[in-house]
């Protein structure tokens, strides 16, 4: 439901407010990065404006909801 209200196709409308229906819209965004994969910040940057403008908001995000962890400019998936 979260899904078909704040997605459409591939593009994200907007970024809910809500902090649960942040998490479900994270979590599938988070999925369009491989596992066991770095990826630099200018990486992870063209990916999420591949569906939302906003990829600095995001990839904070990813990484305050523990979805993605960062060092020294790289980026990873969290298992």
């Amino acid at each position: 439901q979260v899904l078909r209200s704040f997605v459409d196709g591939d593009r994200l409308k907007e970024i809910p407010s809500s902090r649960k229906k942040r998490q479900v819209i994270l979590k599938w965004l988070v999925n369009q990065f491989e596992r066991d994969r770095t990826y630099a910040e200018a990486e992870i940057n063209e990916i999420i404006k591949r569906h939302h403008p906003d990829s600095a908001t995001l990839r904070r995000e990813f990484i305050a909801n523990k979805l993605m962890e960062r060092e020294n400019g790289r980026y990873w998936r969290v298992a």
